[in-house]
């Protein structure tokens, strides 16, 4: 199914909208039109081969090792490059060739089990398989189905076992899902760092100990990182080798479908961090070389290696690659009733340069001609199609650092159709003012541009800082904030320092900020809401197979001595804020100030008035600020709050009365009392 180079150019039904919104995309029409037809013409081709896309992408169905009605066994399996395939396991005796499967067409191989003479199953729930192919040069290769359901490994082995997982009693939902969010708030998490001691935790910690504390955070939506297997756990879940599989590092598939149950209950939809941009090298127990050779799923030379991440990248342009792609995602939204996705490297999918030494600055022609990788986008089209149609309450995120325009926008404009992108440059910015700058040289214009420099139509998942600050090598804002302070001077009865002080009042500003301001969408990293004092690290070689910075250490907030808890208190008033005001399901802000001597930014959104001062030392008694709604203002959210570790400089019972003053282009106008370092949310009475 190649589709690379090919110019199918058809009517794109919406693209008229896209090119109004900016008319620079006239440029690149044509370049809209082949994709679009290179994706119309696929989703045709399914329809007509396999009886249309739903049927397609349940494939899990008949793939693998499913249990018949009987008692028999149907096992398939595709292996085009292999000379013969086998299955053995504890049901044989683990005799490699006595159970051996038939050839069909398009490299499939199929194997029909009879149950016992009792019509009792051969294969029984917790039995250890093996899929043996006999490669082209003569090899004999045991493999792992890359349809697995369950992988285990036992202490001190090297590779994992595949186990036939079919309870006689599996999980059943009990609560519904939750409705299509207004606002998203993403608590990202893993499950494995999600406990203060030093080991993985598991799916049922997460349960009964974390789920109250993201429902009490005011989060309504949860992405889980390393979800999908993965042999090694240091590489955050990013190097797979069973698509099909959830780790059983953290327990078994019953536990994790209860957490995302739970979190139904709770209101709480759940995402899962799904890589389909690669995989990893692992044979064994991976998809690598799963037939003998090396063009099975994945690019066979050159083209088929991530250089930088040192793993295989999928063949998009393959039939059956796709197949298993999009039915790896249907599994996950009905086997264990995940509402969306987010989709990691999609920038490596979406270039051939995998964006590797390429600095992209937004000149258009970045994003089009030869160095796009037109398989992989329409791929990316494809499973958004899919998902919103048969979910029209699905949620996909992608992860693209590029910019590449329209990704967010309607398939039937000649977008990609994801629903979000992370906003990546405004975590870049923190960092660097932080790192680089004097508080007293922060630029407000410059912050505000980053915060709102998003395409039109096109909605943004902010954030201050994900999980790719808080990994070793890299630092939280806490941490460059506070640094070597936090293990010294986090107590309320130690004095009150400069640094504490500063970090303390800083990391609730820039939350706010980047929260009120800086996309249709939030996210924080678990532990990072209170301003966890570590960084994270896994057991590797390096340190010494240390679980110690791979946890998070809940139990900071919960003494009372200690100033987490203001931060975490900060945090969830902050968020209970947005789901009764909608700020992030709202139009975009007006900014009515930034002004670079003072250090003020002011801006209206969702009948909310946010006000910031950054500046380290100035407070201003009758400062005035401009509001387009008359009326009587009251202060909604304080960060100089005594609950939130602040100085409590203003009263809470001040009521604030526009004037008819016209000023920053605004048509009124009120005085305020905002002191250094402070924010302050005031809320129109009229519209609470």
């Amino acid at each position: 199914m190649a589709t690379e180079g090919k110019e199918v150019q058809v009517e794109v039904p919406e693209l008229d909208v896209l090119l109004e919104q900016d008319p620079y995309l006239k440029l690149y029409e044509k370049d809209f039109r082949r994709r679009y037809g290179l994706y119309t013409q696929l989703l045709k081709s399914i329809e007509g081969n396999e009886g249309g896309l739903e049927k397609f992408s349940r494939s899990y169905q008949s793939f693998g090792i499913h249990v018949l009605a009987n008692g028999g066994i149907c096992c398939k399996e595709w292996a085009p490059g292999a000379e013969a395939v086998f299955l053995t396991g504890d049901f044989n005796g683990w005799n490699p060739f006595s159970h051996p499967y038939k050839k069909m067409d398009y490299g499939k191989w199929e194997l029909h089990i009879p149950p016992r003479e009792d019509n009792s199953v051969i294969i029984p729930h917790g039995s250890k398989l093996k899929v043996v192919i006999t490669s082209k040069s003569g090899e004999t290769l045991y493999r792992i189905s890359p349809w697995a359901k369950y992988v285990v490994r036992e202490d001190k082995k090297a590779v994992y076992d595949w186990v036939h997982w079919e309870p006689l009693q599996p999980y059943k939902r009990k609560y519904a899902t939750p409705k299509k969010l207004k606002s998203v708030r993403i608590y990202e998490s893993h499950v494995g760092i999600a406990s203060p001691e030093g080991r993985i935790a598991s799916y049922k910690n997460f349960t009964y100990n974390v789920l109250p504390k993201i429902k009490d955070l005011g989060y309504n939506c949860i992405q889980m990182m390393a979800v999908m297997e993965h042999a090694y756990y240091a590489s955050f879940g990013y190097q797979v080798t069973s698509f099909f599989a959830a780790s059983s590092r953290y327990g078994t598939p019953d536990e994790l479908k209860e957490l995302i149950d739970v979190a139904h209950s709770m209101g709480i939809q759940v995402l899962l961090d799904v890589v389909h941009s690669h995989a990893s090298k692992n044979s064994e127990d991976g998809l690598n070389k799963f037939d003998g050779t090396e063009s099975c799923f994945f690019h066979d030379g050159a083209r088929g290696n991530h250089d930088l991440w040192d793993s295989r990248l999928f063949d998009y342009s393959n039939w059956e690659v796709l197949r298993f792609l999009l039915s790896n995602l249907r599994w996950w939204m009905e086997e264990y009733g995940f509402d969306g996705f987010r989709f990691d490297g999609v920038t490596s999918m979406l270039y051939h340069h995998h964006g590797i030494g390429c600095g992209f600055t937004g000149d258009y022609n970045e994003y089009f001609g030869l160095q796009v990788d037109e398989e992989s986008l329409v791929y990316l089209m494809l499973a958004n199609h899919m998902l919103h149609t048969l979910y029209p309450d699905c949620i996909t995120v992608a992860e693209d650092v590029s910019g590449m325009p329209a990704l967010c926008c309607p398939i039937s404009q000649g977008g990609a159709g994801f629903d979000y992108r992370l906003a990546m440059a405004v975590p870049d910015k923190w960092i660097q003012i932080l790192k680089e700058l004097k508080d007293e040289d922060w630029n407000m214009g410059n912050i505000v541009h980053t915060l709102i420099n998003r395409r039109y139509n096109e909605k943004c998942i902010a954030y201050a800082e994900s999980h790719d600050q808080a990994l070793v090598g890299d630092k939280t804002l806490a941490f460059w904030l506070m640094d070597a302070e936090m293990y010294t001077n986090m107590s309320v009865l130690s004095p009150l320092t400069p640094v504490i002080d500063r970090g303390i009042q800083l990391h609730k500003m820039l939350r706010l900020i980047t929260h009120g301001l800086g996309g249709e969408g939030y996210l924080n990293f678990i532990g990072n809401e209170f301003g966890h004092p570590e960084w994270l690290d896994f057991p590797r070689k390096g340190n010494g197979e240390s679980y110690h910075y791979a946890r998070r250490q809940f139990h900071l907030i919960d003494d009372q001595l200690l100033r987490y808890r203001f931060l975490y208190a900060f945090d969830r008033d902050m968020n209970n804020l947005e789901e009764k005001f909608g700020w992030l399901a709202a139009p975009q802000a007006y900014i009515s100030a930034k002004h670079e001597g003072d250090k003020i930014i002011v801006f209206e959104r969702a009948n909310l008035l946010f006000i910031f001062n950054f500046h380290p030392y100035k407070s201003f008694t009758g400062y005035r600020v401009a509001v387009n709604t008359p009326g009587k203002y009251m202060i909604a959210l304080d960060t100089d709050a005594s609950e939130y570790g602040g100085h409590q400089r203003i009263n809470h019972s001040t009521e604030f009365f526009t004037e008819d003053a016209p000023y920053n282009n605004r048509s009124h106008s009120l005085l305020v009392y905002i002191p250094c370092r402070v924010a302050l949310v005031l809320r129109n009475v009229n519209y609470s």
